[in-house]
């Protein structure tokens, strides 16, 4: 039989007039366990993907515009939390994890905040007005000193959700072994093994199905926020790791992507500010990738099931924040979301922080679009390494 062979141009003609097969990546692995990875490759053409968590490496790129007299800004609040300015006359970048400066709850609990630049974006993706606030130092061609007023989404000259990491490939299973509460960006975790937290949405996650990369890289178009977004390339800290499984997943943190996309597109539903007690604040994004179904590897790929991801549990207690952490064990991902592990003989709950009902949903949503004709897929301009 015929090596089976498609290319993204073949099935974005299938996309056009209506008959291309489009699952979620659950629906695929069902599929490939009943029928095997030959089979499900000649039916489906598209398998979707979902996730949706906190991303603490996101931000908002944007331009406010100029309200004679002209002014070259050179610090910069948006509901007062501080944006970076340093770029030109009126751009400047809202970090997710930036804190407010007169956020009430750092009054009360000093290093703990309640809305930062996550919380803002949100907002303004709500529609909701936030108090633009400017200085700077005044030059010939830029006169003004001083810029406030209450700005919405729609008054932004530009406004481009900009995220230096997200989409991690294979994440840490939290724990403390310490005998005092730890509060982490993975969440407060309870002493002596009083709770196991996790970050990913497993078999439905975008580079568990496409371990190798090999139809995602730069160019390549996602569903981001609620609206379209791109790869931009590798994101930071990408380390693809040589440590894989017999699927070719990986066993410890390993890629990542740089995404971006226009944030007056995206929906709040899929973009939320979050606040991690004790931890700061933080933003989750909400990302589905496409993975077209060019040949029976990428069936295969696309057929993962929760029982094939392992995780690393490492102590967040000591070891994490002294660069020593090692994996304690290996847990699957099944085991995670049966909401229960065991370790050095004691069985520990477990504690999502990724929506799996929501990243199904955007997996869902991104079918939906594709099933329409509203989603083509694109041919991404240049591979992201995988090894």
């Amino acid at each position: 039989m015929a090596t089976i062979k498609k290319t993204l141009a073949e099935i974005n003609e299938k996309i056009k007039k209506g008959k291309a097969v489009v699952l979620n990546a659950l629906e695929m692995a069902e599929l490939v366990q009943k029928v095997g990875k030959e089979k499900a490759a000649r039916e489906v053409d598209v398998v979707t993907t979902g996730t949706f968590s906190p991303m603490c490496s996101s931000g908002l790129l944007f331009n406010f515009g100029q309200y004679p007299p002209l002014i070259k800004a050179s610090k910069v609040w948006l509901n007062g939390v501080p944006a970076y300015a340093g770029l030109a006359a009126v751009d400047a970048y809202l970090g997710a994890t930036e804190p407010a400066e007169d956020d009430p709850l750092n009054k009360v609990f000093p290093g703990q905040f309640k809305y930062g630049g996550g919380h803002v974006i949100e907002d303004l993706v709500r529609g909701k007005s936030v108090h633009l606030r400017a200085l700077a130092y005044g030059t010939d061609c830029y006169p003004r000193k001083f810029l406030e007023k209450d700005i919405t989404l729609g008054e932004l000259r530009n406004a481009i959700l900009l995220n230096p990491r997200n989409c991690y490939q294979n994440y840490n299973c939290a724990v403390n072994l310490s005998s005092k509460i730890k509060y982490t960006y993975m969440g407060p975790l309870r002493p002596n093994l009083g709770n196991a937290n996790f970050a990913t949405s497993g078999p439905l996650s975008p580079l568990f199905n496409d371990p190798y990369l090999r139809t995602i890289g730069t160019g390549t178009k996602i569903f981001l926020g609620g609206g379209i977004g791109y790869v931009i390339g590798y994101g930071t800290q990408h380390n693809p790791s040589p440590s894989r499984n017999e699927r070719g997943l990986p066993l410890v943190p390993a890629a990542t992507l740089m995404l971006k996309g226009d944030l007056k597109q995206m929906q709040a539903r899929y973009l939320r500010g979050v606040s991690l007690i004790g931890y700061g604040c933080s933003l989750s994004v909400g990302v589905g990738i496409p993975i077209p179904i060019l040949d029976e590897e990428m069936a295969w790929f696309t057929g993962v099931r929760a029982e094939d991801i392992l995780m690393p549990v490492i102590d967040y207690g000591e070891d994490y924040g002294q660069g020593k952490a090692k994996a304690l064990k290996y847990v699957n991902y099944a085991e995670l979301l049966a909401g229960e592990i065991e370790l050095e003989g004691k069985k520990i709950p477990t504690v999502p922080l990724t929506s799996y009902s929501l990243s199904l949903e955007i997996a869902n949503k991104l079918k939906e679009w594709i099933e329409k004709g509203e989603f083509l897929l694109t041919e991404s301009q240049e591979q992201i390494p995988s090894y």
